[in-house]
């Protein structure tokens, strides 16, 4: 078993946001039932961010202006939908800085990006850009700056941001202002890294901007050390990737090798100040990884976000040894949701068919999408995060908080998914903890996620409008152990079967852990698990004081007397 930090957990629960048709003109907004559909809150003070990645389009295919437009109205609409508090994209606003029309040059792409802002604008959404490689001039550094003043913490649409800080670089010190910026959001830190020629026409070093972010490393480090604590979260946001999958050029260089000790700085202080993830796109589509300094003493998660463009990519090889991967799909449009409750952050990654056979192609037309919950991932500051390999057992694994324990008793990693290079994909498996609400738990909430089979769509042999559904959630069978606080059970109720491990299921509701596997026998035992018992098996030892269960689901579980 690999340790790697004491952070991680990952909010099960609620009914999927599945299936919902979303064409690209005329879209009502969504309204969602209530607000476990919009969040899968574990609390009334959870709230959500959404993020997105490049929205570049052929003007030649239809595209406005070479401005993907019926791909982002389709995913404000969606944002509208999971009452975002704003929104965050990773770049490429645009194919071009200009087209040309009768042969005359016009900048409208930037403008024609803003102006589907609007809706979001409208329900009391922010937007945050930060630049990618296809606006990458000083001219577009200031049509941002003129577009977008919230990223300066000016205008109408800073939506209740604050605390907002630049690098100070260049002659004047304003050389980035709004360019890279940071700013937080409740208990939220969004870094977000500009590695593009600057305001002022300058870069870092002469004559490219590939090294941008190198000395802007100090102010970064600056901004995640001072946003630590129980429940303060930090995210880094920028174009370029750690380790990009199709493109080499990445956010300290023009490759993988380039400045390492400025990569490696960065690295170890997101893994230092309890960073989790940096999100980047550049390379259209999604890849999820864990990318280490050059002596894997530290690491941090990379999210590498779904094409919301009309173009897709493939994975490359090269990777030069720090990268683990952990899961991918290929030729999607798709989007996230970062549902923050307290020290627990979410993160829902939805995505949809591009209309289209599956597979690698340029998209010359919006399709009505239909998005699916494809993957749920997330950690908590009170929990643990395991990195397990295939074949490695999942027992030992366990957690304490506030004198409940839980442990996981038995199970393997059977997965045999791999990426599209064949490499074995990974199993990041996360604990966290929540207070129990009701004085009839005998426990505290135990929270798990990670057992899931990976994420693994990439092949092109598929057929049909793919995906087509949710991803499974179906685990590893696994043993789960509880302890229970022997002052809110009788001994009698031990005995009876009805005290038992809960969880909850699609429609919130705690039921016996058991009812919500798929298969198996329930079959309840008074006395110690054994390994020869079968999946729905559950009981109570009380000379440990633990009540456990045969389980091929993960969620949120705690103890209580139930109907059963």
């Amino acid at each position: 078993m690999k340790k790697l930090d004491r952070r991680s957990f990952l909010k099960i629960g609620g009914a999927s946001l599945a299936g919902l048709a979303i064409s690209r003109f005329d879209i009502p907004y969504l309204s969602y039932l209530s607000p476990k559909n919009a969040l899968a809150m574990g609390s009334s003070n959870a709230w959500a961010f959404g993020v997105m990645s490049d929205t570049q389009w052929k003007l030649t295919a239809g595209g406005e202006n070479t401005c993907a437009t019926g791909i982002i109205d389709a995913l404000n609409n969606q944002f509208v939908g999971h009452q975002c508090k704003f929104v965050i994209q990773v770049g490429d606003l645009a194919d071009k800085e200009y087209v040309t029309i009768d042969g005359v040059k016009y900048r409208t792409p930037l403008p024609t990006r803003a102006a589907h802002t609007q809706v979001l604008y409208d329900n009391g959404i922010g937007f945050f850009p930060v630049r990618g490689n296809h606006e990458a001039s000083a001219t577009a550094a200031g049509e941002l700056k003129t577009l977008f003043p919230q990223t300066q913490g000016q205008g109408d649409n800073v939506v209740g941001a604050t605390n907002f800080d630049s690098p100070v670089l260049g002659v004047s010190g304003n050389a980035l202002t709004g360019l890279s910026y940071s700013f937080d959001y409740n208990n939220v830190r969004c870094v977000l890294i500009d590695q593009f020629t600057r305001f002022d026409g300058s870069n870092y070093t002469s004559g490219t901007n590939n090294d941008n972010a190198v000395d802007q490393l100090p102010w970064v480090e600056s901004r995640l050390s001072s946003h630590t604590g129980s429940d303060k979260h930090t995210f880094v946001f920028s174009h370029k990737n750690l380790i990009g999958q199709n493109h080499k050029d990445v956010l300290f260089g023009k490759d993988l090798i380039a400045n390492a000790a400025a990569r490696n700085s960065f690295i170890t202080a997101c893994a230092d100040n309890g960073v989790r993830y940096c999100l980047g796109g550049h390379d259209h589509m999604h890849h999820r990884s864990l990318v280490s300094t050059s002596d894997k003493s530290a690491s941090v998660g990379q999210i590498i976000c779904s094409s919301n463009s009309y173009k897709f990519y493939i994975p490359k090889t090269g990777d030069d040894g720090r990268e683990t991967p952990v899961t991918q799909e290929l030729f999607t449009v798709g989007y996230y949701i970062f549902t923050v409750d307290g020290p627990r952050v979410t993160v829902d990654f939805y995505s949809a068919s591009h209309g289209s056979d599956y597979g690698d192609i340029d998209m010359i037309d919006a399709p009505d999408f239909a998005f699916y919950l494809r993957e749920r991932f997330g950690y908590s500051l009170n929990g643990e995060q395991y990195l397990v390999e295939h074949g490695e057992s999942y027992a030992g694994i366990e957690s304490t908080y506030n004198g409940t324990k839980a442990k996981i008793l038995s199970g393997t990693n059977g997965n045999t998914e791999t990426d599209y290079l064949a490499r074995q994909l990974q199993k990041t498996l996360c604990t966290g903890w929540a207070d129990a609400t009701t004085a009839a738990a005998a426990s505290h909430v135990f929270s798990l996620w990670g057992m899931v089979d990976n994420l693994s769509l990439y092949s092109e042999a598929l057929p049909g409008l793919l995906p087509d559904a949710d991803e499974s959630t179906e685990t590893d069978e696994f043993a789960l152990a509880i302890s229970y606080d022997p002052k809110k059970v009788r001994p009698s109720d031990l005995v009876s079967g009805r005290f038992v491990i809960i969880s909850k299921d699609d429609e919130e509701n705690w039921v016996s852990a058991v009812d919500l596997n798929t298969g198996g026998a329930k079959t309840f035992v008074y006395g110690p698990w054994k390994a020869t018992y079968g999946l729905g098996t559950y009981g109570v030892d009380p000379r440990t004081r633990t009540a456990w269960a045969v389980l091929n689901h993960e969620g949120d579980f705690a103890l209580k007397l139930m109907n059963v």
